[in-house]
């Protein structure tokens, strides 16, 4: 299978991302990896991000997507079995709710979504249970898209936050490429 990979800016989850993206291709998939501009330009104390970059590389074998122009050919010309947006911010779900591409990550959704293949959205985001709340509410509707089940990684200190269950990402792709929803959806 041909997997587009996406990563956007929730550094804190960046490897746990990565340890899914290991599995994936561990599992056979030929793995197509997208990145932000946060994941692409941002050292954090989660690490530096040119690293990063040498070790999704490496991973999938292949250079990475990291413009809107690199991006748009994801759809009719170049098709992927699925995508995989892991993690995915608040941001990003905002913007795949409301039809903005204006990163790598938004415009592969965009392309993605016209051949009506499956988009996988693991989630990690602070405001998912509040001002997000609304565009997972949308996207959760919407054909073609799944979500990675999530939990609050912080119900007392984060009361709005929601994080995916990284570990579950083979299994949810799995369901989602025979157009089921993986269930319990929130754990």
């Amino acid at each position: 299978m041909k997997v587009g990979y996406a990563l956007c800016g929730s550094h804190c989850t960046l490897a746990r991302s990565l340890d899914a993206m290991r599995v994936l291709s561990a599992l056979g998939m030929d793995l197509v990896p997208i990145v932000s501009d946060n994941v692409r330009d941002t050292d954090t104390r989660f690490g530096k991000a040119a690293e990063r970059l040498e070790e999704i590389r490496k991973i999938c074998g292949r250079d990475i997507i990291d413009t809107v122009r690199e991006a748009e050919p994801l759809g009719p010309k170049n098709p992927l079995d699925a995508l995989i947006i892991a993690p995915c911010t608040g941001n990003t779900l905002a913007k795949l709710a409301s039809g903005i591409t204006d990163t790598a990550v938004t415009m592969a959704a965009k392309a993605h979504l016209r051949t009506d293949r499956p988009l996988l959205i693991a989630l990690a985001t602070n405001d998912a249970m509040s001002q997000n709340l609304q565009n997972l509410g949308k996207l959760l509707t919407r054909k073609s898209v799944f979500f990675v089940p999530m939990c609050q990684d912080d119900p007392v200190g984060k009361p709005y936050s929601l994080v995916a269950d990284f570990p579950l990402i083979p299994d949810a792709l799995t369901e989602a490429m025979h157009g089921m929803q993986l269930r319990p959806l929130f754990r």
